[in-house]
């Protein structure tokens, strides 16, 4: 296994949480592909730290369900599925749609923070979008969904998302989809913003609704046509 292009060396002794933050994004990122075996010997080496804490990193991975563990064979990158796509999806609606209620009763303060945090992504969304970069779109894309969760103030939410997230970008950037609905990227996810400082909750469900669903309809139609012509 040769080094992957943008793998940081970490110098010293790291914590078994930091190189699991770095291996997620990498994952995620698509420098470690679907189905692709990571060898312990060779990232210990890569990033200068021993077998131990790389270990407990690829084990703290396999539980989020980002890398798979074969007895025997060993761990690897998880192949996402059209099913798999479409269980995301239905969570992260799960999980929206409760952190919009959560925010909806929390009072306006707390919706006024969220959506200035909200305002500031979809910002630099639009400006990505224009460059048509797609790593950074889908890591904006993310970032807003996870601040809005966040805005719920629900820890328990927030840790669940935190996999939903990386799976969905995975999602995104392995399946080599280059947003087919780049157009109305930006307005849908403004739209959100808007129900949201408005405090509609019944059109604000229903947005994510939507929203979850187009994506859903656009990541299984870009999968089957990676599977009819490879």
């Amino acid at each position: 296994m040769t080094a992957p292009e943008g793998l940081f060396v970490l110098e010293g002794r790291p914590t078994a949480q930091v190189i699991a933050d770095q291996l997620r994004e990498q994952i995620v990122q698509g420098v470690f592909r679907p189905g692709q075996q990571l060898n312990e010997s060779v990232l210990s080496g890569q990033l200068r730290t021993s077998r131990g804490p790389l270990r407990e990193a690829l084990q703290r991975l396999a539980q989020e369900g980002l890398l798979v563990s074969h007895r025997n064979r060993g761990v690897f990158v998880l192949e996402l599925s059209t099913d798999d796509i479409k269980e995301i999806y239905a969570v992260r609606e799960a999980v929206e749609s409760a952190a919009a209620n959560i925010l909806l009763d929390a009072g306006q303060e707390q919706i006024k923070d969220t959506c200035q945090v909200l305002k500031k992504i979809i910002k630099d969304m639009a400006k990505q979008v224009a460059r048509s970069d797609w790593q950074a779109i889908a890591r904006l894309d993310m970032e807003f969904h996870t601040a809005f969760v966040a805005g719920a103030g629900n820890t328990r939410l927030i840790r669940i998302y935190k996999t939903l997230a990386a799976e969905s970008r995975m999602c995104i950037l392995n399946l080599e989809v280059s947003y087919p609905r780049v157009d109305v990227l930006v307005q849908e996810h403004q739209t959100l913003l808007d129900l949201l400082e408005a405090g509609d909750t019944a059109g604000l469900l229903s947005a994510i609704k939507r929203h979850m669903q187009k994506a859903v309809e656009d990541l299984t139609a870009s999968a089957q046509n990676k599977e009819i012509t490879a």
